[in-house]
């Protein structure tokens, strides 16, 4: 497996990841102590707390995710494409 497939691979994990916390959060009654929700949690949450700070919830809706997965997918491009520069230059 090459880098950029590697980066690639990583960056749409992240980005499931984004979508399954978001999913999860749709769920009522779910176990939050369970270690998978907790790993979910944890991983997303250094990208989801500071835009939370920066965007309040608009009429009871959470976007910080939807903003998280268009940041993610703008950073997966910029870091591949510079990747793909110094790789292959």
């Amino acid at each position: 497996m090459s880098l950029v497939a590697l980066v690639n691979l990583l960056f749409q994990a992240f980005y499931i990841l984004l979508l399954l916390r978001d999913i999860l959060s749709w769920v009522p009654g779910i176990d939050t102590r369970h270690p998978a929700v907790q790993f979910v949690e944890r991983t997303t949450a250094p990208v989801l707390t500071p835009i939370r700070r920066v965007l309040p919830p608009a009429g009871g809706l959470d976007l910080s995710p939807m903003i998280a997965i268009l940041l993610v997918i703008v950073a997966q491009r910029v870091v591949v494409d510079l990747l793909v520069r110094m790789l292959y230059d």
